[in-house]
This record gives C-alpha cells, sequence and structure tokens, in this order.
C-alpha cells in the first residue's frame, strides 16, 4: 500500500485538508506543505506495518470503506494508505 505521512496532530487541520492531500500529485519520498501543514509520500508499506501499527493502544485507526483507505494517527503524524487501485487513480 501507498503511504502518504501527513505531519499534524490536530485532527481538524488534517480533516480540513484530507481531500487536498488525497488530490495532490506526490512522488516517492517528496515532500510538499498544504495549508502550513508538511505532506510526505512514503513509499510501499508492506501491510504487517499496518497490522502492528493497529494493535497498538496509541495508535488511532480510521477506514474510508468506500475507497478502502486507512488513516493511522499517532503521535503528530497522520499516515494515509493506499490500496493500489486507489493510488492509481490519485497518482
Amino acid at each position: 500500500m501507498k503511504c502518504i505521512a501527513v505531519y499534524t496532530n490536530n485532527f481538524e487541520v488534517f480533516s480540513d485538508i484530507y481531500e487536498q492531500v488525497l488530490s495532490t500529485p506526490l512522488k516517492e519520498n517528496e515532500e510538499k506543505e498544504i495549508d502550513g501543514v508538511t505532506v510526505s509520500e512514503a513509499g510501499e508499506v508492506p501491510q504487517n506495518y499496518i497490522d502492528r501499527m493497529k494493535a497498538k493502544p496509541e495508535v488511532v485507526v480510521m477506514k474510508e470503506k468506500g475507497r478502502d483507505i486507512t488513516i493511522l494517527q499517532h503521535r503528530n503524524v497522520f499516515e494515509i494508505f493506499l490500496p493500489e487501485k486507489e493510488k492509481s487513480a490519485i497518482s
């Protein structure tokens, strides 16, 4: 799965820029700033990383079922995980 990291701990800020983050083309390891928030394309992440992170009590797990997107929030970062089909539609 493709991972996009959004560096904020503020859910309201994340929510405000979420769709813009998804529609912003990013190359692997590229960083951009959206409304003052750093966004980075973190490359491909294996499913076992997501499963391990979901098991941690300090990680908040969100799911957008319509597009099969998983979002993990921990510390000062939101990680958006896009399945292959979604990645090709967004990239």
